[in-house]
């Protein structure tokens, strides 16, 4: 019986090892004219993979789209050709670590360093004294907390906000919920590194498919999109570093909840209210303390990456109508 576990043992072990070396899927066609429609720019010696679509002519409207976690620019895909049609110039970036930018490791991966990145990809575009308009979701409403806070103590890299669009995120650390996945990995110390490498199509849709609306649950194609995305230059084993911004929300709440605080410009809110990462109605409790000009309950989803086209109608409506 001992030989017969050894035997298993060493059988396993290629196994595994094979498994866990297991190259990344390959791109769909949608996600791969992508990629090809894209450019990258360098940051700091790292590549960073960009969109930008010139839309409307005549008009001086500029937008600027900030993906969530653990996706990428391809978020927007949907709502792209709307916003084209309303805006002159549409930007989307996928931020270090995220998508087909580069994923370097180890590396300490912050909202402030994702933000510069932002103002540097303006500098490359010639945009940076030019007003623009920010459509964020998610992690991306981290970066622009951030960025609003530059702007508003005149700070660093010069970018100019006309307007921000925030949708479902964890604007409010104290109300945001994170999956138990995160919290392994973003706290599992010499854990995490095992469950980034043991990562696979299965517990990553497992693990996202919750967070949509039950009206808005991405097709398995768009799931494997996604995990395409996430794959991409071994993406899957930063996951657990980019997490560590759950931890960089708590430590400077103060800077970035406050910089939503007497703000000038108009700054609008999508918010799904069946969101169980940032759930109702705590969270509404909070947003009504800021006197923030806008908040469009989308009752139906939970504002995760919305799917359904009266969510893709409200993003590019109300990104642009008070823009």
């Amino acid at each position: 019986m001992r030989e017969w576990w050894v035997q298993v043992g060493l059988l396993a072990v290629p196994l595994l090892a094979a498994y866990l070396h297991i190259p990344p899927p390959q791109l769909s066609p949608a996600l791969h004219s992508w990629k090809s429609s894209g450019k990258f720019f360098t940051y700091k010696g790292l590549r960073i993979f960009y969109q930008d679509s010139v839309g409307v002519v005549g008009s001086p409207e500029i937008v600027v789209l900030l993906h969530g976690f653990p996706t990428s620019s391809y978020d927007w895909y949907k709502i792209w050709e709307g916003l084209t049609l309303r805006f002159h110039r549409v930007i989307a970036l996928d931020f270090l670590g995220f998508g087909f930018s580069d994923k370097p490791r180890p590396h300490h991966y912050s909202i402030f360093e994702q933000a510069s990145i932002v103002e540097s990809l303006l500098r490359h575009l010639g945009l940076q004294n030019r007003r623009v308009n920010l459509l964020s979701h998610d992690y991306g409403d981290i970066v622009a907390q951030e960025l609003l806070y530059r702007y508003k103590q005149n700070r660093s890299g010069r970018l100019t906000i006309k307007s921000l669009c925030l949708s479902n995120g964890g604007i409010f650390p104290e109300t945001h919920r994170p999956l138990l996945l995160q919290k392994l990995l973003k706290d599992g110390g010499v854990l995490s590194p095992i469950l980034t490498r043991l990562m696979n199509f299965f517990i990553f849709s497992r693990g996202l498919t919750p967070v949509f609306g039950p009206y808005t649950r991405p097709s398995e194609s768009e799931l494997w999109d996604m995990w395409a995305g996430v794959r991409n230059n071994d993406g899957n084993l930063v996951i657990d570093s980019l997490l560590q911004y759950i931890n960089q929300r708590k430590k400077f709440r103060r800077r970035w909840v406050g910089a939503l605080a007497s703000v000038t410009i108009p700054i609008h809110f999508i918010y799904g209210p069946l969101d169980p990462i940032n759930p109702y109605p705590e969270f509404l409790e909070l947003y009504s303390l800021f006197s923030l000009e806008w908040l469009l309950p989308v009752p139906w989803c939970t504002g995760k990456r919305c799917r359904g086209p009266q969510c893709r109608f409200w993003m590019t409506t109300l990104a642009t109508t008070h823009s």
